[in-house]
């Protein structure tokens, strides 16, 4: 919190980011309106807002995406399994169940994955034009550090059925990325692609600047030959190129708002900052308005755990806004 002006300025930090119809749900089936997590606190049952919801999405997928990993991470496998088995015909309890297995597998080992990933498939044949069943087998084989060759079909089948696909790209992304399976040649070789050919108005014009802070957060990593030149990283070659582009190709085109905008509209006035482009740091915060995400903010917390991310946020915010 920030105080000034007389009022105490607060951010909102939720994986729901400005979704109230989410936000909403998540508030109904939180784990203490489910008693041994079957709901039978409750008049009906557990799953249904979470079907409800699921089906006022309808086919947007970028949406779906964002709302169903949201949901799968709050709602309990008993809820999920509960409603597979009551609904076996319905293509969202099918989804919904794989990836509640999928995001708490790896924790479990390779049987729990191996459950999970069958899930994944029977939930994609559920409803065969939907990518995120594939999107959370993606995310399963990332967490699972299997090799990123054994992924490409899986991939495709994203790309096939919605190929601009902003989760799916950053789940790809992460996984490419010299953190995790992949290298800094491969990574940002893939976003500049994808920005380049991406529709104009696709927030995945942003794609390149979310490679650059991936990159710059293996440069801070304990023991990395990189962290003492990490300070220069938001001034080299093709920095400015990428901001610009994410402005002319997303920000400032006229576009249906997506699902996790404000996830990107946080990299993108972290990377302003980081570059000094004050005036454009100032319209990106005016859009965030308290709808902070902890990343990027937090990335200094890696050499320094007393780095306050809400205050260094909430300090920009002020001071490029005036509020």
């Amino acid at each position: 919190m920030l105080r000034r002006r007389g009022r105490i300025r607060q951010v909102r930090i939720s994986p729901e980011l400005d979704d109230r119809d989410l936000r909403r749900v998540l508030a109904e089936i939180r784990p203490s309106h489910q008693l041994h997590g079957l709901g039978a606190d409750r008049t009906g049952a557990a799953w249904q807002p979470v079907a409800d919801l699921l089906r006022a999405t309808g086919h947007d997928w970028d949406r779906r995406t964002h709302r169903i990993s949201v949901l799968a991470r709050t709602l309990s496998p008993a809820v999920a399994d509960r409603w597979a088995t009551v609904r076996p015909d319905s293509p969202d309890a099918a989804v919904v169940q794989a990836q509640v297995l999928a995001g708490r597998a790896p924790e479990h080992g390779r049987e729990a994955a191996a459950r999970a990933e069958q899930l994944c498939i029977r939930a994609a044949e559920a409803c065969p034009a939907d990518p995120t069943p594939w999107i959370a087998l993606l995310s399963l084989l990332r967490a699972m550090r299997v090799p990123v060759r054994h992924a490409k079909p899986v991939w495709n089948e994203i790309a096939v059925r919605d190929p601009w696909n902003r989760p799916a790209h950053h789940e790809l992304l992460r996984y490419i990325s010299p953190r995790e399976c992949g290298s800094l040649v491969g990574m940002s070789g893939f976003a500049r692609r994808v920005a380049e050919t991406a529709p104009h108005g696709s927030p995945l014009a942003l794609l390149p600047l979310a490679a650059r802070t991936e990159h710059y957060g293996h440069r801070l990593r304990p023991g990395s030959p990189d962290a003492l030149g990490a300070g220069t990283h938001w001034h080299g070659p093709g920095v400015a190129e990428e901001i610009d582009t994410a402005l002319t190709r997303w920000f400032d085109t006229p576009a249906q708002p997506h699902a996790q905008a404000m996830a990107d509209l946080n990299l993108l006035a972290f990377a302003l900052i980081r570059t000094q482009r004050l005036p454009e740091a100032a319209r990106a915060f005016r859009r965030i308005g308290r709808h902070m995400t902890l990343y990027p903010w937090d990335l200094a917390r890696v050499q320094n755990p007393d780095h306050d991310p809400v205050g260094t946020f909430l300090y920009w915010s002020a001071r490029e806004t005036g509020s």
